[in-house]
Formats: structure tokens, C-alpha cells, sequence
């Protein structure tokens, strides 16, 4: 019987799987000689894994630090979870209207705005249709393991579209019926970079913080950047390729992370005008100095010729992407 992961459980493989390795740690877990002591903490944020490394000389404030890191986390979790019904995302979904919805719901759709017109259209938060569509068709008993009919994605395409979804500080609604959102592949480069914000508003620096996405607070403690690991998307074990981060994010998408078939012709990652899975890459990673932009683009850049990627680095900020086509090498390209 063919099997398909729910969304939390795709999200936390595609947290791990199509993620990043960290670097450059001794066996002790300590920087070098003399530095602020390292104090980690690992668990789950928006259902993908998640994870802080915390450099501070007080180990009761560095706890003081985490704690007050991960309530924020739940607390925006409550804004853009889709799986706690009474999230404020769910509640715009179920509705298609939200009045006086959080700020942070809507400088997040301003931001998702952006990035579609400079992506072309491919970033698209409405593409939540297609994702009920093809995990309603492979999750059936005895599914057509040749995917959805035509007629059925042009459904779902008709209930999608940036355009349609009207916002300001007072509401949000959906000009279409049956739209619905997905801020998957955007809200954990926001709520990482929210944590990031809190952590040097209180005076923390040379700090990882990754709440399914990567940011770095400065450099490596010891005086580098940070150093993380493009892994293979062939071989769970493997790296790619190693990249320098100095006070800058970097998020990676790939459709290998959750795909509905066994011959994986069919993922997760959703072409907004055709309806059809990204295929043209086994992984995408970017960098930016957000993980708000770097996780978004990464979706986007799974779409998109890497021809086009340098000029929308530079229009967004983003400085760096790594495009893994599959035949598994590594192709570097960097804003104009």
C-alpha cells in the first residue's frame, strides 16, 4: 500500500533531510580556550526539528536566553501553525476572512508578496489546494499512482492566486471561495529570524539559532565563520559541499524531502501555474541575510532556471544559491 507522511511529519524530514550539517565543533561541544560556554538545546518548532547553540558565560541567564526563545516560538507557532486548529492560519482558512489578525500574519503575507513579483510567481502561499489534492489522491486506498487528473489540478489552480488574497492591519480575506494558505515554506525562516532578533536585543552574539532554518548571530566564537554542510540529497551520511556563514541564514529545499510515489514523481514542492511537482533540481540551498528570504527563495529557486537566480539575489538581498541538479554536483551562483 502506498504510504504518504502527514504534513508535520514531511516538514520534520524536510528539517532534517533537506537541511543543513553544522561544522566545526570540537568533540567537547566547546569553542575555543577562554569563550563563552556553549549550551545547546534541541527539539521540535512548527513541527520541523530545531535547534539552538547558545554561547554565553552565565549558564543560569543562557537558560533564562532559551527559555524565553522557545515561548516565543510557541507563541508564533499560534499564529502559523497549520496543524493547532485554532491557530490564527487555520482560522483564516477555515473562514476565508480574519479580522484583526496578528501583525506578524501580515508582515509576513507583505513579505510573501514580495518575493512572489520577484520570483515571477514562483513563490506562492496559496498553494495550499494542490497539497490536499495530491495527498488526497495518494493517500487513498488503492491510489492512481498516476497522479491527479488534469481536471482535478485545474481545479485546484482555480482556487489559488496571490492576487486574491486582500490584507491590511485590520483584515485578511480571500477573494476566491475555497482558497486557503501554506506558510510552510517561509514561516520557519521567520519565526528563526524572530528568535535571532530576541537573542540580540538581549545581547547575544556568536550564536546559531535554527528553528528549521539556519541563521548565525556573527561568527563562530573562535574567531571564523560558522561552517555548515550542504548534504547530499543521494546519501542521508553525506555532505556536498561545505559553506561559510559570517552574520548571515542559509535554508535548503528539495522535493526528495517528501515525495507521494515510490518512483518519487511526485513531491511536495508545487508549481504554482502548472500544478506539477519541481523536478528540475534533487536541492536547492540559499543564502541570505534573513531566513526569512533564504527560506523562501530556496523554494522558489526549485522551480526556477538557475539562469534567472542571480539577478532575484540581488533584487531580494540574498547573496548566494547552490543548485544541486541530479546528477548530484554543485552549482554555485551569486547576486549580480
Amino acid at each position: 500500500m502506498n504510504r504518504i507522511h502527514s504534513r508535520r511529519r514531511f516538514i520534520r524530514i524536510a528539517g532534517a533531510a533537506a537541511g543543513i550539517a553544522l561544522m566545526g565543533l570540537g568533540d567537547s561541544g566547546r569553542p575555543a580556550s577562554g569563550s563563552p560556554l556553549l549550551h545547546r538545546w534541541q527539539g521540535i518548532a512548527l513541527g520541523a526539528d530545531a535547534s539552538l547553540q547558545l554561547y554565553h558565560p552565565d549558564a543560569a541567564e543562557a537558560a533564562r536566553l532559551i527559555d524565553d526563545s522557545l515561548a516565543e516560538v510557541r507563541r508564533l507557532e499560534r499564529i502559523f501553525s497549520l496543524y493547532d486548529q485554532n491557530s490564527a492560519l487555520c482560522r483564516l482558512n477555515r473562514a476565508g476572512q480574519l479580522a484583526d489578525p496578528p501583525q506578524e500574519l501580515v508582515e509576513l503575507l507583505a513579505v510573501c508578496g514580495r518575493i512572489h513579483r520577484a520570483t515571477g510567481g514562483a513563490f506562492d502561499a496559496t498553494v495550499q489546494q494542490p497539497w490536499d489534492l495530491y495527498a488526497g489522491r495518494f493517500g487513498a486506498p488503492c491510489a492512481d499512482l498516476a497522479g491527479p487528473s488534469s481536471v482535478a489540478i485545474g481545479h485546484a489552480l482555480a482556487r489559488q492566486g496571490v492576487e486574491a488574497v486582500a490584507f491590511d492591519p485590520e483584515r485578511i480575506r480571500f477573494l476566491r471561495p475555497g482558497m486557503a494558505l501554506t506558510l510552510n515554506g517561509i514561516a520557519q525562516g521567520y519565526i528563526t529570524d524572530r528568535v535571532a532578533e530576541l537573542l540580540r536585543a538581549r545581547g547575544v552574539v556568536h550564536t546559531l539559532v535554527d528553528m528549521g532554518e539556519t541563521r548565525a548571530l556573527d561568527g563562530h566564537p573562535a574567531g571564523r565563520p560558522w561552517s555548515v554542510g550542504l548534504k547530499d540529497p543521494r546519501d542521508q551520511n553525506g555532505l556536498l559541499q561545505q559553506v561559510a556563514l559570517d552574520d548571515q541564514a542559509i535554508a535548503t529545499s528539495g522535493g526528495y524531502g517528501t515525495q507521494f510515489d515510490a518512483a518519487g514523481r511526485f513531491n511536495h514542492i508545487f508549481n504554482p501555474a502548472t500544478g506539477g511537482c519541481a523536478t528540475r533540481y534533487l536541492s536547492v540551498s540559499v543564502v541570505a541575510p534573513s531566513a526569512t528570504v533564504a527560506d523562501a527563495l530556496s523554494t522558489a529557486f526549485s522551480l526556477m532556471p538557475m539562469d534567472r537566480a542571480a539577478g532575484v539575489l540581488t533584487e531580494t538581498g540574498a547573496t548566494d544559491a547552490y543548485f544541486v541538479p541530479p546528477d548530484g554536483s554543485v552549482i554555485h551562483r551569486r547576486a549580480v
